[in-house]
């Protein structure tokens, strides 16, 4: 690794190398590498950055423009030898982790701290030191020529640290005597804030112990004038207070060491200028007439279980708070967030109760209402006004106006280590004036929204609540209803905490109405739960009700969002990208995400992750989902569900078939329904399908989802559509299970709806399948039901298809004459279709014949026929049906003994093979180089290709490839002269041809073995 960058935003924007600057080029790098450095160590949202680069006008491309400004920052970095990344990714954005370098901001906060552990101590010198090192690092505002509002807000807390910095090591050189050294700049200070009356105080103080009381005086009228120009109020108790005292020439005001409580082993101990005024304050006039300790705290939630790492991320909220008040510029504060129904106040009271002796000044906590469905949110001054009475203010002197009661309140509060629990927030603006104006005290919320504007301290403390465990989820059922009923029953308790998405809500409910009724078995009540139309209901009992939970954050959402969310519940599918949500609302992608994010802001749509094609999928948990339906059918007409849910559909139908398209080069080799199609954009297409069978496989599950969903709907045509589309990512990756039942639903659909094309080509595939497994029999009964069905529909691409399918059995189970009969029919048939790739994968199974029939030389010009049909025209040729032709021109080849030309064949095959991930033609491809290196005189290196071949086999369950696999490596090991192997693998070959009754082949085996003896 390089030497240790280091990056300044202490002023101007600066990035360096030791002593060699680093060029940060251009407005746009300026601004994401600022925000990033502002939040360092904290994730910032592309979205964030985005709007800060446009100023929440941004193009279409903005997302993508922002990843390039990134890597161009990366490549900056690495080129000065940052072996790590500086800028990660991660969801939904990027972060800043130092991982070593030097960061001014984090720097002064480090000294800052350090100071003020120094002057809590008494090592006042000390602290003067570090404080001064701290401001020294400043070299101007704070990111000076950066713009963006998010990155001047960012720095405008930094200035205010700065100011709080100053003050506190002008506190500190009172204490230290240095008065008259202090006024000259202080007067510039004070000159430049005028309105913080902290500065002015302790100009005021400097100048009164320097001899100038006339000017202590007229400092505090000029400040009294500007504060009621310019914001209509009177100076606060501090400046008031201290005032009086000048007035009076109080003796308080002078340093004095205070004598300690006789038998005090400390020692004398100084009293600083701030403390000695501000007992002057209270002499004069304390607003709190009797010291109170107020202990607000609900009682911890019963059958609490769980959350463990969430509450030690809550604790380092403890981290500032020691045996006296911290004193520092901030105070911490936590913030818990999560769906409706999570558990998010019951983990803050559970931590809150647990912690309550560590704030000995009090315990207040409020519901803020932010979600009551039934009662209108609490007022922020109705809050300052009962935290005030709570700590001692009376009544009479409480402020009616906001800003007076959160000065009142941050006054009370300054000397003080409280907690604050602040429950059921909806927005930053509730709880800025409820936030302690300096350490010692620490705040914990909750909240449905991220709350953005809210800078949790230390980050750790920002905690999203997810689902429990399932163990935990269990435990709590057990807690609830009594651990020996639910272990009775323990696969009923397992789907009953699925049934209730783990939420801790439901979980609670479900429990509460076993435990009521006795009499009840758990599988009776998931036998209620399993109805989906009655889930909701069973759940939205009594005084704790999930439905109202729900509907308590719905109403919150904008119209928009609120669409969107309830039409994603017409969907079945597991999870989904951006452009689904786009398709819901018949809208383009950049606004279908801005209200993907308005969702997961408010908890209804949670990220799944990144998928293989780097697009964010999302999802909605069940039941989420079912209420999400629940508001479609009560909002929109059926019209509206039917053609929202269509568009989606039909929008899958376009890219699945453009999919097919582009990783088979060419299209005829699927028989498509007539089901129409939704135009997609041709950028967004481009930006799904740069890998085809990646986003197949990206998109399985939803794939399969759809197709259960539009087959059990009465949309045939749009359910065998797409498992004919399909087929080529359930073969190459070996997902029978899918295709099996997407095949036999499909098939059912097409019966109902009396469509014999899809009824035809539903049961080639089914035949298709058991021949992929090498089950002949039910294979052959599917493929000649197919082919009188295709020959009913007239679809002669079908017709031929299932020929060729019916000829590889006729092959395998030796019935040459038959094959070759059917496939010269079947390659007519393709010819007449127009399809090069079918018609090349014919010329491949009609070499294979040729090759059995001792034929080769006629096999190789077949193969290379079948290669030059792939290989034609300008694009990428057809790869799957590529690695097939040159297989078979290798085996013809090997059988001709031109095993070089043999040999580079199939490693051409495997080289296909391994960039499709398509496991069956690597192993056929292995097979191939085994058998070409044992005819070529070399079985060792045989055998090593024929293990690998033969694991791949069992990956796939092919018996009759494996039994082949095994046919070959026993010769392998005769050659070697190791008879005992070989007659293991061939006894193992005679077994596996038996399964998957290959005649030929077990005979072939057989007459291996009586050749050993």
């Amino acid at each position: 690794m390089g030497e240790p960058l280091s990056f300044r935003i202490l002023g101007p924007l600066t990035v360096a190398a030791g002593p060699r600057p680093i060029a940060v080029g251009g407005a746009r790098q300026r601004t994401v590498l600022g925000l990033l450095l502002l939040r360092a160590g904290r994730i910032v949202p592309v979205d964030a950055l985005v709007d800060e680069v446009w100023n929440g006008r941004p193009p279409a491309t903005a997302r993508t423009q922002v990843a390039i400004v990134i890597a161009a920052l990366r490549k900056a970095f690495r080129a000065e030898g940052a072996s790590a990344e500086i800028i990660v990714t991660a969801h939904p954005g990027y972060q800043f982790t130092s991982d070593g370098h030097y960061l001014d901001s984090t720097h002064f906060s480090r000294l800052v701290a350090e100071a003020e552990r120094a002057s809590r101590s008494g090592r006042l010198e000390d602290a003067s030191r570090l404080y001064e090192e701290s401001l020294d690092l400043w070299r101007g505002p704070a990111l000076s020529g950066v713009t963006g509002s998010l990155v001047e807000d960012e720095a405008a807390r930094l200035e205010e640290q700065r100011l709080n910095a100053y003050d506190d090591a002008t506190a500190v050189r009172l204490e230290l005597g240095q008065d008259q050294e202090l006024v000259p700049r202080l007067a510039l200070v004070a000159r430049e804030q005028p309105l913080r009356e902290r500065t002015r105080h302790h100009l005021m103080l400097a100048q009164y112990r320097s001899g100038r009381r006339a000017e202590a005086l007229e400092t505090f009228r000029e400040a009294r004038r500007q504060l009621v120009n310019e914001l209509g109020m009177e100076p606060g108790p501090l400046l008031q207070d201290l005032h009086d005292a000048v007035l009076r020439d109080d003796p308080a005001l002078i340093r004095a060491a205070a004598r300690p409580p006789t038998g005090d082993p400390r020692g004398p101990v100084r009293t600083s200028a701030t403390d000695t005024v501000a007992a002057v304050a209270v002499a004069v006039e304390s607003p709190v007439e009797v010291e109170v300790v107020p202990s607000e705290l609900p009682p911890d939630v019963p059958g609490f279980t769980g959350r463990e790492e969430e509450l030690a991320c809550l604790d380092s909220l403890l981290d500032g708070v020691g045996s006296e008040p911290s004193g520092s510029t901030a105070p911490t504060v936590g913030l818990v967030t999560g769906v409706a129904g999570v558990g998010k106040t019951g983990l803050a009271v559970r931590w809150a109760n647990r912690v309550a002796e560590r704030f000995p000044d009090g315990r207040l906590f409020v519901d803020l209402r932010g979600y009551d469905e039934q009662s209108e949110a609490v007022s922020t001054s109705d809050v300052l006004g009962r935290f005030l009475r709570s700590l001692g203010v009376a009544s009479r002197r409480i402020p009616a106006g906001l800003e007076e009661r959160t000065a009142l309140y941050r006054s009370v509060l300054a000397d003080r280590r409280v907690l604050l629990v602040l429950d059921n927030v909806r927005t930053y603006g509730e709880i800025r004036a409820l936030l302690p104006g300096r350490g010692g005290s620490c705040v914990l919320t909750t909240s449905r929204e991220p709350l953005e504007h809210l800078v949790t301290w230390p980050a750790e403390a920002r905690v999203h609540l997810g689902l429990l465990p399932a163990p935990d989820a269990a435990e709590l059922l057990c807690r609830i209803v009594g651990r020996q009923r639910m272990q009775r029953a323990p696969e009923a308790t397992d789907r009953l905490v699925e049934l209730c998405d783990r939420l801790p809500l439901a979980l609670r409910i479900a429990g509460a109405r076993l435990a009521s009724k006795p009499h009840w078995t758990a599988d009776h009540l998931v036998g209620r739960l399993n109805d989906e139309r009655r889930r909701l209901d069973e759940l939205s009992q009594g005084e704790s009700q999930i439905r109202a939970s729900f509907a308590m954050s719905y109403r919150y959402l904008s119209d928009a969002a609120a669409r969107l969310y309830r039409r994603l519940g017409l969907l079945d599918v597991p999870d989904f990208t951006a452009w689904v949500g786009a398709a819901l609302l018949d809208t383009d992608l950049v606004d279908a995400e801005l209200l993907i994010e308005q969702l997961i802001d408010a908890q209804f749509v949670e990220v799944v992750g990144v998928d293989a094609m780097g697009a964010f999928r999302y999802r909605l948990q069940n039941l989420m989902r079912l209420y999400a339906g629940e508001r479609a059918a009560e909002e929109e007409s059926e019209a509206e569900r039917a053609a929202a849910r269509d568009r989606v559909f039909r929008t899958y139908l376009t890219i699945a078939q453009d999919a097919h398209h582009r990783e088979h080069a060419g299209d005829n080799s699927v028989v498509h329904s007539a089901a129409e199609r939704r135009d997609v954009p041709a950028a967004l297409l481009e930006e799904l399908l740069a890998d085809p069978l990646g986003w197949y496989e990206a998109e399985r599950l939803s794939l399969v989802a759809v197709i259960q969903q539009a087959a059990r709907g009465g949309q045939a045509d749009v359910a065998w559509d797409l498992t004919a589309s399909m087929i080529g990512l359930f073969e190459t990756r070996n997902y029978t299970e899918d295709w099996r039942i997407c095949a036999q639903l499909s098939l059912e659909a097409s019966r109902q709806a009396g469509d014999v094309l899809g009824q035809a080509v539903m049961r080639h595939y089914l035949g298709s399948m058991h021949l992929y497994l090498q089950r002949f029999d039910p294979a052959v009964r599917e493929l000649e039901a197919a082919l009188e069905l295709h020959e009913r529909a007239g679809s002669v691409l079908g017709r031929a298809m299932t020929l060729r399918n019916l000829a590889v059995v006729d092959r395998i189970q030796g019935r040459l004459g038959p094959a070759l009969e059917r496939l010269e029919e079947a390659l007519d048939g393709f010819r007449q279709a127009g399809d090069p790739v079918q018609e090349a994968h014919a010329l491949n199974n009609l070499a294979q014949v040729r090759i059995d029939q001792g034929r080769a030389e006629l096999a190789v010009d077949l193969a290379l026929d079948a290669v030059r049909l792939c290989e034609q025209g300008d694009g990428e040729p057809e790869k799957r049906g590529l690695a097939q032709a040159v297989h078979r021109l290798a085996r013809a080849c090997l059988a001709l003994g031109r095993y070089p030309e043999a040999e580079e064949a199939f490693s051409r095959v495997a080289e296909i093979s391994r960039g499709k991930s398509d496991v069956m033609g690597l192993g056929y491809a292995l097979w191939g180089l085994g058998e070409s290196r044992l005819a070529a005189g070399d079985p060792a290196t045989a055998l090593h290709h024929l293990c690998a071949a033969r694991e791949l086999a069992r990956r796939t369950v092919s018996p009759l490839m494996e039994g082949q696999i095994l046919l070959v490596r026993g010769r392998s090991h005769v050659a070697l002269g190791d008879s005992a192997a070989a007659r293991e693998d061939l006894m193992a070959a005679v077994e596996a041809f038996s399964v998957v009754d290959a005649p030929t082949w077990r005979v072939r085996a057989r007459e291996a073995l009586a050749e050993l003896g």
